[in-house]
């Protein structure tokens, strides 16, 4: 006869909440230490979000079980997704599971395949180094700024063409940095509050009218680059570039009528959002610890010069700096990028042994995972050589900053790929930087920011 399976028992409650808000004096005052806190308290712990309650899930075990093994049990949702939806729509980072999901997915996986994306590398290449080398020596700079800025003009060579009209492009830059602002703002005020007609909710919804009709732009561009109407609106060069390459988006355009105007619309604005936000945020931090650890600095460099001698940078040269992704990756997992991700449990479910009950919101935490002393010794100690392929092994299962299972990253390639040519790029024009404000702290907003950030660069050592 066989034992009786014990019955799921409630979740912990994460001590220190409040009547009415629950933890969310904890969440807007300290987030990080907060979440790295709850491992203490259990596998699952049940923190209060306002009234709400919500599980957070801290075994990296048990994230891969909600990410993949029983993820038609936990689907697409929660409080910072349903804010999110208002600004992406049904893009790929928020619409819910099924067969949309699925058919977009598919749909869009042809843009980001390795050799797809080489097609445009060095396109993209040429864009960041006319940027980086425009700097003027000796000035202190906004690090954050400048990265999410080349970040997002890479990814519009990429996404859209080389000859993308420059009013479109200047407009785009103009527009993102606010956008993105208030987005985040909007998934951190309640929602009544974000439905008011108060003046910033409407200049954020103008600006967001305003972002769809320039990507109406940039798609009938995709659609049809040699128009008349496009070309007078190019620079003088423009004629010259037109045998460039095309933008990634021109695949998901030829796809026919699949995609409706406002799904092309939705799909633009995820990738635009993800390519600048956790993207240029690394890249900040990457800059970082560079400027706090000089040997590594000078391992970079010394890559950097057996690769590509004297040479700029190509795309070809890219997968031969093993080390460079290296620092890159350790600062993906020392800072996030994302530091709370939430699924929304489709009915009563034990997880772990615990009860979650249908409908409540099930967090996990990539900057959690990627902290725990169990997979990463030392987490607060940056590490390239942790990711050395003998020991990267063992930490790969608590490595959660592209996601995992089928709502993975689609656009994990892309982002090493850009990662890795700004970098290598930012060291090739510049031979020394140095911090020039006080050190950033760690600021958890939708990403894991720098709250500041400034450099100077230097043409000599």
């Amino acid at each position: 006869m066989s034992a009786p399976v014990p019955s799921p028992t409630p979740a912990p409650t994460a001590p220190g909440g409040w009547p009415l808000i629950g933890h969310a004096h904890r969440l807007a005052r300290d987030p990080l230490p907060f979440f790295t806190s709850l491992r203490a308290y259990g596998s699952v712990v049940r923190i209060g979000i306002g009234p709400t309650p919500a599980y957070v899930v801290t075994d990296p075990a048990l994230t891969r079980r909600v990410l993949v093994t029983d993820a038609a049990r936990f689907t697409k949702g929660g409080k910072i997704i349903d804010a999110l939806r208002v600004f992406f729509g049904d893009g790929l980072a928020t619409v819910a599971d099924g067969d949309t999901h699925l058919r977009n997915r598919r749909l869009m996986q042809p843009m980001f395949n390795k050799a797809h994306i080489a097609g445009r590398g060095d396109a993209m290449i040429d864009q960041v180094r006319s940027m980086v080398a425009a700097w003027p020596e000796g000035h202190s700079r906004d690090v954050y700024a400048d990265m999410n800025d080349i970040t997002l003009a890479a990814f519009l060579v990429a996404l859209f063409g080389t000859d993308l009209p420059e009013h479109i492009e200047g407009e785009f830059t103009a527009l993102m940095p606010a956008i993105m602002a208030g987005t985040i703002r909007q998934t951190i005020l309640p929602g009544w509050i974000t439905r008011l007609p108060l003046p910033a909710n409407r200049a954020h919804a103008d600006r967001v009218a305003r972002l769809r009709a320039l990507i109406d732009s940039a798609i009938d561009h995709a659609s049809n680059p040699g128009s008349q109407e496009t070309q007078t609106t190019q620079c003088p060069h423009a004629a010259a570039r037109t045998q460039e390459p095309t933008g990634l988006f021109r695949t998901l355009v030829s796809a026919g009528d699949q995609l409706s105007r406002q799904q092309l619309q939705d799909e633009a604005i995820t990738l635009l959002t993800g390519a600048i936000e956790t993207t240029g945020t690394t890249l900040a931090w990457t800059l970082y610890e560079i400027t706090r650890h000089p040997h590594i600095e000078q391992r970079l460099r010394e890559e950097l010069r057996e690769v590509c001698g004297d040479s700029p940078l190509r795309y070809a040269d890219v997968d031969r700096l093993p080390y460079a992704r290296q620092v890159l990756q350790e600062a993906i997992r020392k800072y996030g990028p994302a530091w709370m991700v939430t699924r929304t449990a489709e009915r009563d479910l034990d997880l772990g042994g615990h009860h979650i009950p249908e409908g409540a919101d099930v967090v996990w935490s990539p900057y959690l995972h990627q902290h725990d002393p169990a997979y990463f010794p030392n987490p607060d100690t940056f590490d390239p050589d942790r990711w050395e392929a003998g020991r990267a092994a063992a930490a790969r299962g608590s490595f959660l900053a592209f996601g995992d299972g089928r709502r993975k990253c689609i656009g994990e390639n892309f982002a090493w790929a850009e990662l890795q040519i700004i970098l290598a790029t930012v060291l090739q024009i510049w031979p020394a930087f140095e911090l020039t404000s006080r050190p950033p702290r760690p600021q958890a907003v939708v990403t894991v920011k720098p709250d500041t950030m400034a450099m100077a660069y230097h043409r000599k050592t």
